[in-house]
């Protein structure tokens, strides 16, 4: 994790740093986003195009995992929908990946997102593509 610019001290102590990392990091080198906001955290992930899904779990470790991002097609409205159940069941990975992808990605990716947008002034409904 180190060489990704990580710096963890649970590593030290034996511990998966994965687990023990703030989200929403703010290096990932893999990412295809061109700037990381001012405020160090991540652009808003209902902003994500799938690709972007895909690099951000494949930067967080779980690159067998962001494949099925991928063959879901789950994009940054689709990510920030995502309940439990359907990380854990429709995604059709290993329970143990996904519920550490829910529990310390997609759900803490949701608060930000609700956090952020928490003032934002409320549009008009918009049409969905598929």
């Amino acid at each position: 994790l180190e060489s990704r610019g990580f710096n963890c001290e649970a590593v030290d102590k034996g511990y998966d740093c994965a687990v023990f990392l703030p989200c929403p990091y703010t290096h990932f080198p893999v990412l295809s986003f061109s700037s990381v906001a001012e405020n160090g955290q991540l652009p808003d992930p209902a902003d994500w195009a799938f690709t972007d899904v895909v690099n951000y779990f494949k930067a967080a470790g779980f690159d067998e995992q962001a494949t099925a991002f991928q063959d879901q097609e789950i994009d940054g409205k689709s990510l920030l929908l995502m309940t439990r159940n359907d990380v854990l069941t429709g995604l059709s990975i290993k329970l143990g990946p996904a519920l550490k992808i829910y529990e310390y990605h997609v759900k803490p990716l949701q608060t930000q997102h609700l956090k952020s947008n928490a003032n934002a002034p409320l549009h008009a409904p918009q049409r969905v593509t598929r």
